[in-house]
């Protein structure tokens, strides 16, 4: 990954688990991100001061800014966008990972309407809305980037999925249902076809990544990878993509995951 180089990256609920192992391995990449905007819901509390060291830990290699950020609040993303506007400073936004959840764990007897629509404003309508927020910064970042072709490099929107969300899978029925959790992983990634088709002609590449099975605090995955081994492999796969991914389903090693 030598040559794997992005100005700017913003991630959701990056707080803990996938989102908090990412920012540590763009920190440590040979040529981190200039920016880095790891956003929470709550930056002041318990959690945030993790990212908070991390800022310390590593000022003289990049700039890790935290900021506010609940993907269910319009006013809220509308601020962050603003603030993120002011610090790249016309360059745009380069990378956006969406990946902020929730879970819920339910069966097909005990779901209901509420735990429905609470998982969808999170896992399906959040991320709807932040790219739509943060789109102009995206388009400018693909306007000015000097690569002819897609690449994380030059303006892409990553919708961290899961296995659960394939329909043709199912993957883990037998030990749970999820049923909220694996519809709103599977709407998911209908918006990141649609958004496929809606950025790409501006340049921007638009992927689903399952992250495997990591043991997170959602607890919906059986947990055999670390989080480090997911987020190494992810950022992996991020160096590498290119047009022809524009669109796909793939996981955390790069391999393609059926719809």
């Amino acid at each position: 990954m030598e040559g794997f180089r992005i100005r700017s990256i913003l991630l959701t609920g990056s707080d803990r688990g996938i989102g908090l192992g990412l920012v540590e391995q763009f920190l440590q990449l040979p040529y981190p991100p200039q920016l880095i905007f790891a956003t929470c819901r709550h930056p002041d509390g318990p959690e945030g001061q993790v990212l908070k060291e991390l800022a310390r830990r590593y000022s003289n290699v990049s700039t890790l800014v935290l900021l506010q950020l609940d993907v269910t609040d319009p006013h809220s993303i509308k601020e962050a966008t603003k603030k993120v506007e002011e610090r790249v400073a016309g360059c745009g936004l380069n990378l956006l990972i969406n990946n902020a959840a929730i879970a819920c764990e339910t069966t097909l007897s005990s779901e209901n309407a509420q735990n429905m629509m609470s998982l969808y404003a999170t896992n399906t309508i959040g991320p709807m809305l932040v790219c739509q927020a943060f789109l102009p910064l995206l388009k400018m970042a693909a306007q000015q980037s000097r690569h002819s072709g897609m690449s994380c490099s030059k303006a892409a929107v990553v919708n961290m999925s899961s296995s659960y969300g394939s329909i043709s899978l199912v993957d883990g029925w037998e030990w749970r249902q999820d049923v909220s959790y694996r519809c709103s992983k599977a709407a998911l990634n209908m918006l990141t076809r649609c958004q496929s088709l809606g950025y790409g002609p501006y340049g921007i590449l638009c992927v689903s990544i399952h992250p495997g099975g990591v043991k997170t605090h959602l607890g919906v995955e059986q947990g055999v990878l670390s989080v480090a081994s997911s987020t190494r492999g992810i950022i992996q796969v991020l160096s590498r993509l290119s047009d022809q991914d524009n669109g796909t389903f793939l996981d955390w090693e790069g391999q393609t995951v059926p719809w």
